[in-house]
């Protein structure tokens, strides 16, 4: 799996949430973003059923027709489509969720198939089953979990095998630091790190004192960030900010370089809104983080609210 994955969940709407599908980024924008992760060497897309009610999931299958190429791709399920539907990892509904998402991505399998989140209505033992029909089927070839914690994790591998967990993770998100990370890395299961600028607050983007830009995570799903809003992590960001200056990069990239310097990290996944997001992401790749050095600005979070 190449180190950085391009994350297509503002395509078409933002993330699994209803109330935004149809927003997010038009056709025309997300086609430009592709085009640019493309000629940075992204070749592998990730996107989910639910993302924008399926819009997501589609403006890549249009990509790839007009292109003329073919991304790795990661879809997910588990998340209702619209408002009122069902939602789950039940084994029908599983199917008939993959078998959508192929119809709009217009490939016969995706490369990587994750259960969206866990699903306690759901034996781990049957998700196991579930998972290794697709794959005897030729509808995935590697199947995985995403937003599992570590107890949920041990109990899928359990039951069978996995290749990856994809869990939100960055300098202000380390809740898989403490166990996740190291049971990924002893069962030889691939750890992906999604939202690795945690909704734009490892970019420089959000000011101590001063109003959120129009259009940021802030303006528009502020809930998963608000514990950020704090003085331990303006403190902190101040650091980051001027040992990035140091470097010579942005802040996000040096962010970015954090993780990446993480040998049990696989792949992290960006999900840029315009062609230029993606410089920190060349700027990241362009060098290395030793390790005192990476200690040293994870110590700077320590103090971090969640």
């Amino acid at each position: 799996m190449p180190r950085v994955t391009l994350g297509c969940g503002n395509f078409g709407g933002v993330g699994s949430a209803p109330e935004w599908f149809g927003r997010g980024l038009g056709e025309e924008a997300a086609f430009a973003v592709m085009d640019a992760a493309w000629e940075l060497g992204l070749t592998h897309f990730d996107t989910a059923d639910a993302y924008g009610g399926g819009r997501s999931e589609t403006t890549i299958g249009r990509w790839m027709r007009a292109r003329g190429t073919r991304p790795m791709i990661t879809t997910k399920a588990f998340n209702p489509m619209d408002e009122g539907a069902d939602h789950g990892l039940a084994r029908d509904r599983v199917r008939r969720q993959l078998q959508g998402s192929l119809e709009r991505l217009g490939v016969d399998r995706v490369d990587l198939f994750l259960a969206h989140d866990h699903d306690p209505d759901v034996a781990a033992r049957d998700l196991a089953a579930t998972f290794a029909e697709l794959q005897r089927d030729g509808l995935a070839t590697a199947t995985g979990v995403s937003n599992y914690d570590a107890a949920q994790l041990r109990e899928a591998l359990d039951a069978g095998p996995l290749a990856c967990v994809q869990n939100s993770f960055s300098l202000l998100d380390r809740a898989d630091d403490a166990a996740l990370l190291d049971e990924c890395a002893t069962a030889g299961v691939g750890y992906v790190a999604f939202s690795p600028l945690a909704g734009g607050w490892l970019t420089g983007k959000y000011r101590r004192g001063e109003p959120f830009p129009s259009g940021s995570r802030m303006t528009q799903r502020p809930e998963p960030y608000e514990p950020y809003r704090a003085d331990a992590v303006f403190d902190a960001l101040d650091r980051l900010e001027r040992r990035a200056r140091e470097h010579g990069v942005s802040i996000a990239a040096l962010a970015l370089r954090w993780l990446l310097a993480d040998d049990r990290i696989t792949a992290i996944v960006v999900g840029p809104a315009r062609p230029e997001h993606l410089e920190p992401v060349r700027e990241a790749l362009a060098g290395e983080l030793d390790g005192s050095e990476r200690a040293e600005i994870a110590g700077w979070f320590a103090a971090r609210p969640r």
